[in-house]
């Protein structure tokens, strides 16, 4: 046999083994997506065991944070983890938290190779999993998949470096840029597709926020209404400085099944507070906002990164997509496009500032965009 044909065989069979830890990592990294808006504060990881091509155990956190991923997989592998590679979205933890280390249990079950996606920038992590795997003589490969592991745990990142969650700004527009008739008063701009998508990303994200001029004009239930879906409801946030949300609004009437967050000021009065917390919802007080009459958002965003929150959904309305917008807050944006026209007398999607902040602006690029019957969504990224 010549030194050709048997380097030939060997780039063959290395092409063969890159192509199977790619698809291994996308099996990982899907099933992560599985625990989005459930396991917060902890971030959403999959993993999958493969022992001589044959998977032989997955995972991903289980709802609350608990078990973690990885612990999840070797469970389901068993004994059949001995001498198999570990695929995961995020480097096994380090630490002792409420449960022990992953990478500890990682070397008890005797498992030789983990690829990992992304060093987990945790401060109690940083490194120190993966580092911990290699003294136990496992080769570890980290880097593969790492482009959408950042997104996938963008929320997770998010908090732990800039204490605030990941932003996501969900937007429904006419086909000329406007997100309700005149007067505040509601208007369906798109159809049953496009809704099921939004009550999708609602269930993905930890917590949804409105202000509450919103909650006035509309009385939403900000829920997830997908069948068989409706315990995976995000936490409520409505943005109220002076505690003006009535009794009777659908939010308060459901915040003993449905977490309901009012995030108020030091002003708001203490009788309207615990009314409140007698319904069952409770009041987060924070800054104000030193100009505009609302709230500090920095702050705001501080407060539910300090409860955990690690992926937002802001809905509404236009002044507070805006004020996302305009303090730079917002790190994805959903832009939904309906095909008919409201007209100029119409509220603006971004009240005083023109929708091209967000698709005209260096900051946000294309990420992604689909048709869904006769609307359009695109999702932008900070670019």
């Amino acid at each position: 046999m010549t030194f050709r044909l048997l380097e030939d065989q060997f780039r063959e069979r290395l092409t063969k083994a890159k192509a199977a830890d790619a698809r291994f990592m996308q099996l990982a990294l899907a099933l992560g997506r599985r625990g989005f808006g459930r396991t917060w504060p902890n971030p959403s990881v999959g993993a999958v065991i493969v022992k001589d091509g044959v998977i032989v155990g997955r995972g991903w956190t289980q709802p609350g944070g608990r078990p973690h991923a990885e612990v999840e997989a070797l469970r389901r592998a068993g004994g059949a983890a001995r001498g198999a590679t570990l695929y995961v979205t995020l480097e096994p933890c380090s630490h002792f938290g409420r449960s022990p280390p992953c990478a500890d249990a990682v070397i008890a079950a005797g498992i030789v190779r983990v690829v990992s996606a992304i060093e987990d920038p945790n401060p109690e992590v940083a490194g120190q999993g993966h580092a911990r795997l290699r003294a136990a003589g496992i080769v570890v490969e980290v880097g593969l998949g790492a482009a959408e592991a950042a997104h996938d745990h963008a929320g997770h990142f998010r908090r732990v470096r800039d204490k605030r969650p990941h932003v996501v700004l969900k937007l429904a527009v006419s086909s000329d840029e406007k997100i309700g008739a005149a007067g505040g008063r509601p208007v369906a701009i798109t159809g049953e597709a496009a809704k099921a998508r939004v009550h999708l990303l609602r269930a993905q994200c930890d917590a949804i926020l409105v202000g509450i001029g919103t909650v006035l004009a509309d009385d939403p239930r900000l829920d997830c209404r997908l069948p068989g879906m409706e315990a995976r409801s995000p936490v409520r946030v409505v943005l109220d400085r002076a505690l003006r949300i009535p009794g009777s609004s659908k939010l308060v009437h459901s915040a003993r099944e449905t977490p309901l967050w009012v995030m108020t000021s030091s002003i708001a009065e203490a009788p309207a507070a615990m009314k409140l917390g007698a319904a069952g919802a409770q009041v987060l007080r924070t800054d104000a906002a030193k100009t505009g009459g609302g709230l500090d958002l920095n702050a705001v965003l501080h407060a539910l990164s300090e409860k955990g929150v690690t992926r937002l959904m802001v809905e509404g309305g236009a002044h507070v997509a805006a004020s996302f917008v305009a303090a730079d807050l917002v790190d994805e944006v959903w832009l939904l496009r309906g095909p008919e026209q409201i007209g100029d007398d119409g509220i603006p999607a971004l009240d005083a500032l023109p929708l091209s902040s967000i698709t005209g602006s260096p900051r946000f690029k294309v990420r992604a965009s689909e048709t869904l019957q006769n609307d359009v969504l695109t999702i932008y990224g900070r670019a």
